[in-house]
């Protein structure tokens, strides 16, 4: 077995076992279904349906649909819990409703920008591996549990407290998270639909304030939705504290806003332009 398929395999055991330690913390004085907490049958339901999509991904040798998949993850998953947990409350409801339409919107958007462009050039060297391309969708289950944690165990938590102040404190901050990431993301599709910035590198709108504020909207938005959280929060039911701490590492150190910069590098480093704007805009938190 090759080196790198030995290690998409630890990452993948490792992934389950996080996956299942957040499940059973999460899961502590949160409602049931037959006898199974409902919060554990989400997340097993986040890995087992990127299993079964990974399928014919790897036969045809295709990431189309990837974002795609773990968008209606999301989606199709709140939707289950937000059905089978007996007498949801409002708070469960608007934490539902702010989870579906960032997975509808983001999700559609990726999928959007896949179709045009063909694939992702992200999977290119994983696609051939079964081990690899596999890991990469469970990852992903990883990924949807752990950010959407602190929604998904709120929902289902027997606790219930009324609409308040962290309610609507976690949907403003919500809501501005929701609508940086928005914006940026449809600047920087208008500006990359425009023929006359082919090969440029877009340094306008929210892009000249930082240079990933799509992702710092992302952080924000699960903040928001911790926020919404909190007061329901009980025991082991802090482990949806990993949330926006998870999303946060991700873009900052993982999969994010350090492969961006590279790609940014090896395509503009070195050219007066880019490097004044590398020098004067954040990374991240975009400059007043």
């Amino acid at each position: 077995m090759k080196d790198s398929d030995r290690k998409a395999l630890i990452i993948f055991v490792v992934s389950v076992l996080v996956g299942a330690l957040v499940a059973v913390a999460g899961s502590q004085g949160g409602a049931a279904v037959g006898g199974f907490p409902l919060f554990a049958l989400g997340v097993a339901a986040a890995f087992v349906i990127q299993w079964l999509a990974f399928i014919p991904a790897f036969k045809a040798q295709t990431e189309k649909y990837y974002d795609l998949t773990g968008a209606l993850t999301y989606i199709g998953i709140t939707g289950l819990l937000v059905l089978l947990t007996p007498g949801v409350d409002a708070r469960g409801l608007l934490l539902a409703a702010l989870v579906v339409v960032w997975a509808g919107r983001l999700g559609s958007f990726l999928f959007r920008r896949v179709s045009k462009h063909g694939k992702d050039d992200r999977f290119d060297e994983i696609k051939p591996s079964f081990f690899r391309f596999l890991n990469t969708w469970t990852v992903q289950g990883l990924w949807v549990v752990l950010t959407a944690a602190a929604a998904w165990i709120a929902i289902t938590s027997a606790t219930r407290v009324g609409l308040d102040w962290w309610a609507l404190a976690g949907f403003l901050v919500w809501a501005v998270g929701f609508g940086i990431e928005a914006v940026a993301d449809s600047q920087k599709g208008r500006f990359k639909a425009d023929p006359a910035n082919e090969g440029r590198f877009i340094s306008t709108g929210l892009w000249s304030k930082s240079r990933h504020p799509n992702y710092f909207g992302e952080i924000v938005l699960w903040i928001g939705v911790l926020l919404i959280a909190v007061p329901v929060l009980e025991g082991w039911q802090w482990v949806a504290l990993l949330s926006p701490v998870f999303v946060a590492l991700l873009l900052i150190k993982g999969s994010g806003i350090p492969l961006l910069e590279k790609k940014a590098d090896k395509k503009w480093g070195g050219e007066p332009g880019y490097e004044a704007y590398k020098k004067n805009t954040p990374v991240l938190i975009p400059k007043l």
